[in-house]
Order: structure tokens, then sequence, then C-alpha cells
């Protein structure tokens, strides 16, 4: 089993709280756009099926919505990472327990697993 490479713990916590920061207001607006979607609909009486504007206000609700919980899950993604750099563990694959390359975690620093590994999982 090989370990992770060295890791500039102040550095990735940085990148990690600027990412979760970045996370927290990217749900913060999706959040109130959602509400202004739900509430503008309240207003008025939408027949989604029989209204010409209802079908795309509710591909509006959902798209926001879809976007919400991906949000969400990034930032989950994000404390589990900052989770794994206090406990000694981040860099180090879930799966095999190898390192994670240092460009995986560049591009991807919440990345739990190797590419490798990364790759076998079905989606």
């Amino acid at each position: 089993m090989s370990f992770p490479p060295p890791v500039d713990d102040e550095s990735v916590r940085a990148r990690l709280s600027a990412q979760r920061a970045d996370t927290r207001a990217r749900i913060e607006a999706l959040e109130r756009d959602f509400d202004a979607i739900v509430e503008a609909n309240a207003l008025v009486a939408v027949d989604d099926e029989h209204d010409p504007d209802g079908s795309s206000t509710a591909f509006e609700r959902a798209h926001v919505a879809s976007l919400l919980a991906q949000a969400r899950d990034h930032l989950l993604g994000l404390d589990q990472a900052l989770e794994r750099l206090e406990h000694g563990d981040y860099g180090r694959c879930e799966v095999c327990g190898r390192a994670i390359p240092v460009e995986r975690l560049e591009v991807r620093p919440a990345a739990r697993t190797c590419v490798r590994c990364a790759g076998a999982r079905p989606r």
C-alpha cells in the first residue's frame, strides 16, 4: 500500500475553506432563486398542464432544485475532506488505500478515491 505524498495542510485547508465559502454562497443564492420561483407561483393560480408558462415554470423550479442538491452534495464533500485532513487521511483512496495523485486533488480537492477506483465504480 502506498501512502499519500506529504500534504501542506494549511494550503489544502485554505483551498477547501475557500471552495466551501463559494459553495455556501452559491447555495444561499440558489435558495433565494428557488424561494422566488415558489413565491411567484403562489401569487397566481398555475395549472402546469394547461398554462403555456406552467411547464417552463415547473422546469425552472426543478432545474434550480437540482442545482441546489448538487451544491449541497459538494458542500458535504468539502466538509468530509476537511475532516479527512484533520484525521490525517486526506489524499488516501478510501477504496484501495493508495495515494490519490496530487493532480487529481488539485482538480477535485474533495476526491475520496484514486482515478483507478473512481473509474471502476458504476455511475
